[in-house]
């Protein structure tokens, strides 16, 4: 492949930081907001355990989350390496990020816990294997996504706990 591809072109660093960003936190706007009223409906009527964190905290770390998953993928689209790699890790991570769309999608517009779980171990499974792909290109791009792995992983758990309890 040539050196004039989208991910290894002239487009200046500061562009492809702001691309990235938008980007990933535009994926989280999108889902909210098509899921957003199904939020405060279906989803209050749920059981949750008693551990499940006060809805007011998600938008502030899925905000912080996707910022950090902006400035990974930014780090990876402006290294040196070459496009086959740069391409493939940058497909994995777009792939972890569609699982990340449809969660929100499935879960509280379709109201379906169990296929939701799917989903998320799906987007456990891709997220590792983005962080995998990356930790050959950047260490500090593989560190920014461990907080998303974590609060997934977290997620996963919950999303597990309330399909048992409202099954």
């Amino acid at each position: 492949m040539n050196d004039k591809t989208f991910f290894n072109n002239s487009i200046p660093s500061i562009w492809k930081l702001i691309i990235s960003i938008v980007v990933c936190q535009g994926v989280g706007l999108l889902s909210a907001f098509l899921t957003s009223a199904e939020m405060n409906t279906w989803f209050d009527t749920l059981n949750k355990p008693s551990w499940n964190p006060p809805g007011y905290l998600f938008g502030p770390v899925w905000t912080f989350l996707y910022l950090l998953m902006g400035i990974s993928v930014w780090l990876i689209w402006k290294s040196n390496i070459s496009n086959r790699r740069k391409e493939s890790a940058m497909t994995i991570f777009g792939v972890q990020l569609f699982f990340n769309f449809c969660w929100s999608i499935i879960f509280f517009r379709y109201h379906s816990p169990a296929w939701a779980f799917v989903d998320i171990l799906l987007m456990i499974i891709t997220i590792i294997m983005t962080m995998i792909s990356f930790s050959s290109i950047s260490k500090p791009a593989t560190w920014l996504l461990l907080p998303y792995l974590l609060w997934v992983c977290f997620a996963s758990f919950l999303n597990y706990t309330i399909w048992m309890m409202n099954s």
